[in-house]
């Protein structure tokens, strides 16, 4: 069996989509206010930036270039990118690649293993302990950390900033069942087969639900 060690930014400093599977079965731990929450990873999915691998990739917020929106996407491996979703979920994404090299894995869904009471009082629309975590706004939630405020946040060094603590741990060793597939709801080519860069824990009850995004269907 894996253990878990602390993430380094050596770890997390190659290609989003070669990092990605590496962080399943790892544990984001946070703390707010003195309440501790960790999820441990179960669905991932890598995004690319400008000039960041062989391929372009349409599908990520970084694609055009540095922005205010994007500017963690292009900073050192293992801050935290927190971006909000229709503008009411925050979502969380472990930067990687070097500085300079924009790249992040969204966190999509994982199990609440420290912190349920206060997962399900961030989440009270959960119907079961499976769904605290089980996508990415949902997973945001659960653990507390929330945009703009914690956007940045350093979870390998494990510095304060607003009021919270983020830290990433890794498995030792990679798990070896790890299923890939076309991303979940983003549109165009972006979301087909040509980007098979989602990765999730085969048969783990905490994934989400696969949905084609705009377009993706038919491309």
């Amino acid at each position: 069996m894996s253990r878990l060690i602390p993430a380094t930014r050596g770890a997390l400093a190659g290609l989003p989509v070669e990092v990605a599977p590496r962080l399943l079965g790892g544990v984001l731990r946070t703390r707010i206010d003195q309440v501790t929450v960790a999820v441990r990873l179960t669905e991932v999915e890598a995004y690319h930036g400008r000039g960041t691998g062989e391929r372009p990739d349409p599908g990520s917020h970084a694609r055009m270039g540095p922005t205010a929106r994007n500017a963690t996407m292009w900073g050192e491996p293992g801050h935290l990118y927190v971006y909000l979703s229709h503008g009411i979920h925050s979502c969380v994404n472990v930067v990687c690649g070097l500085a300079g090299v924009a790249g992040g894995v969204l966190l999509r869904a994982g199990e609440v293993v420290q912190g349920e009471h206060a997962a399900t009082a961030r989440r009270p629309a959960a119907r079961s302990a499976r769904e605290l975590a089980r996508g990415p706004g949902n997973l945001g939630a659960a653990v507390g950390l929330r945009h703009p405020v914690h956007d940045g946040i350093d979870a390998v060094s494990g510095i304060p900033q607003a009021r919270a603590i983020a830290r990433l741990e890794l498995p030792d060793e990679p798990l070896a069942d790890v299923a890939t597939g076309p991303r979940v709801g983003v549109a165009g080519r972006a979301g087909t087969a040509a980007f098979p860069w989602r990765f999730w824990i085969a048969g783990d009850p905490t994934v989400s639900p696969f949905r084609w995004g705009r377009g993706a269907a038919d491309a």
